[in-house]
């Protein structure tokens, strides 16, 4: 599927008075997909027709992202991405889902479960979580290795950054995040970075990189919804990923009691679209071994 038949199947709903562009296909129990930093929900296209055969799945390119509107000045928060997937599951009639996330997603799958753990104490209704499955990202503040972009981007030099980005930077700071033998095609880096620069993207960067603060903020709010929750969890990381690869994979193992982990070896920090085929493996197993008995038992 090509980026430019993935824009078109997609759909549109309104937030904040901003247009989110996102992908709705398939039947049966929902998924959401949600995708990382600084790409879109395309990055989901390698795994999508095996998704859809069994499940309605949803993924939207987040507010700032991809298709959807960049506006600014805009907000842009973690808070407010997770309002965005409760505010279009409801829109489609979703009560309750599966995650699938990666990498910011991450993050914004921790705050969805800190607001469903929240929910049940309070005896409220609202979105139910089935299941949380999470490929590379930075969890844990203290071992999230960000990249020298990264750090450029959140310090006061972010704004002229952005600024001044281009398609060789893009490359240059990209490549070296993927696996040593699952680098991207030359056809695959123009697409995400049409993806990252669509609409002026680019020179929003600087805003959106404010999720580092952000996790540093919120850390006991969100690994401790990750620690205590019953919500069946698994973490599939790929082990050569600079970023959050076999280091952060440790410490969930460390911190969070009964840690599911699936390691994938020789892969970078965009497992699904280097190694999809494993990914999919792993996924599909948690589906059947954890989320399927955990909802029999509840």
């Amino acid at each position: 599927m090509t980026l430019d038949e993935w824009r078109q199947a997609g759909r549109s709903f309104q937030h904040r008075g901003h247009a989110i562009v996102y992908r709705d296909e398939g039947t049966g129990p929902a998924i959401v997909c949600i995708h990382g930093f600084p790409t879109a929900s395309w990055d989901w296209h390698r795994l999508w027709q095996r998704l859809t055969a069994a499940h309605r799945v949803v993924a939207p390119d987040m507010i700032g992202f991809g298709f959807s509107a960049k506006p600014r000045p805009y907000p842009y928060s973690i808070m407010d991405q997770a309002t965005l997937h409760e505010s279009l599951l409801r829109a489609l009639g979703i009560s309750s889902a599966v995650v699938l996330a990666h990498d910011y997603g991450d993050t914004v799958a921790q705050e969805l479960l800190a607001r469903y753990e929240e929910r049940r104490a309070r005896g409220e209704d609202g979105l139910v979580l089935r299941g949380i499955c999470l490929l590379n990202g930075g969890l844990f503040p203290e071992t999230h290795r960000a990249r020298f972009i990264q750090k450029l981007l959140h310090s006061p030099f972010g704004p002229l950054l952005a600024r001044l980005s281009n398609e060789a930077s893009f490359r240059r700071s990209f490549v070296p995040i993927f696996g040593a033998h699952t680098q991207p095609t030359d056809a695959e880096l123009r697409d995400f970075w049409r993806l990252c620069r669509h609409d002026g993207g680019t020179r929003i960067t600087h805003l959106l990189i404010r999720y580092m603060s952000e996790r540093r903020q919120h850390r006991e709010r969100w690994v401790g919804a990750l620690c205590r929750t019953a919500v069946p969890l698994r973490v599939i990381d790929g082990t050569d990923d600079p970023v959050s690869g076999r280091h952060m994979a440790e410490r969930y193992r460390a911190l969070v009691p009964n840690p599911d982990v699936v390691l994938l070896d020789g892969i970078g920090h965009y497992p699904q679209v280097e190694d999809p085929d494993g990914v999919w493996r792993a996924f599909h197993d948690f589906l059947v071994q954890r989320v399927a008995p955990h909802a029999q038992s509840t």
